[in-house]
């Protein structure tokens, strides 16, 4: 399952820092003469604080051998303080497979708007000199840990990076006693086990169940709109859907499914503009239909998101 505005299709080169391709082969060569000497890759510390001075270095020439996790924190930010300690934990679980690095908005701004970053807690990932976004918010740890599940994977299959070779988890009073956690939702579990294997309709069903249990269950909330989300637009012709769309924007039906496509494909804000405009032009059962699919996706990021804020004052002004 890909978490809140996951999208590893969409990787894009960094718009105003240096290509890594340097730095990739050099990577690639201290590798190699590591192994020719029988000792592994350097890993260094598994969770670091980085600036905009130590960007290049830290951060783009190291997602040559490991892909790196870049989290967008302020102090002030208490969503932050939810989503950090949970990816620090992750990050040292890894074990070399991923590195954490921590980047204070309010101290690095040029990075804050190199990244396009709208909102805080918000993650992307480096790997190869190459960035991507993840997600943005607090996500549950379940689907954060596989969003990094995917990350892994994409960075060896794509760019056949495999980490920190034989790093081992930081030695800190923290690790040496972890905290108990809570057992995992034998429901919530089944939904993920569905939603993975592409059961798209018992996903629908499980997290279902759980709501009918738990109502404000936040992660079957989130679950549950994901899988519909994915069930809407599975089997569209993108390009004709976007082509009627485009051709008809009276169409509400044409703009909904537009919509779709443009909320799993990560265009979140072209997701909800689309359906904001569709409110505004229409009336009666079509501006519902509209509304009711927006608030729909509102779902899929999480009320707390940035994007989401805003796109509920718009939807105000639409409907008064």
């Amino acid at each position: 399952m890909q978490p809140r505005n996951m999208s590893m299709s969409g990787v894009v080169d960094l718009a105003a820092v240096k290509a890594a391709g340097e730095a990739k082969q050099k990577a690639e060569e201290a590798r190699a003469q590591a192994t020719a000497e029988g000792g592994a890759a350097p890993s260094g510390p598994l969770v670091i604080d980085v600036d905009e001075a130590g960007f290049e270095a830290e951060v783009l020439q190291r997602s040559a051998q490991v892909p790196v996790v870049i989290d967008f924190w302020a102090e002030w930010c208490e969503p932050c303080k939810q989503l950090s300690p949970v990816l620090e934990r992750l990050t040292r679980e890894y074990a070399g497979r991923i590195l954490l690095a921590k980047i204070d908005v309010d101290k690095n701004q040029m990075l804050m708007q190199q990244f396009g970053v709208q909102g805080i807690p918000a993650v992307f990932a480096v790997v190869a000199g190459q960035a991507l976004p993840l997600f943005q918010g607090a996500a549950p740890e379940q689907q954060i840990r596989a969003t990094l599940d995917q990350l892994v994977q994409v960075s060896e299959e794509r760019f056949g990076i495999t980490g920190l070779q034989g790093a081992a988890p930081e030695d800190d009073e923290e690790e040496a006693a972890p905290e108990p956690q809570a057992p995992e939702d034998p429901v919530l579990a089944a939904a993920q086990q569905a939603l993975d294997s592409g059961d798209l309709s018992g996903a629908v069903q499980a997290y279902k169940n759980k709501l009918a249990d738990e109502p404000g269950n936040v992660e079957a909330k989130v679950g549950l709109a994901m899988a519909e989300l994915l069930g809407r637009v599975q089997g569209l012709d993108a390009r004709q859907v976007r082509k009627d769309a485009a051709d008809r924007p009276g169409d509400v039906q044409a703009q909904l499914k537009a919509a779709d496509l443009d909320m799993a494909g990560g265009h979140v804000e072209d997701a909800f503009g689309r359906l904001v405009d569709t409110v505004g032009r229409t009336a009666g059962e079509e501006r519902d239909a509209a509304r009711l699919r927006l608030l729909e996706l509102f779902e899929v990021i999480g009320g707390e998101d940035p994007r989401v804020v805003s796109a509920r004052a718009a939807l105000t002004r639409a409907l008064f």
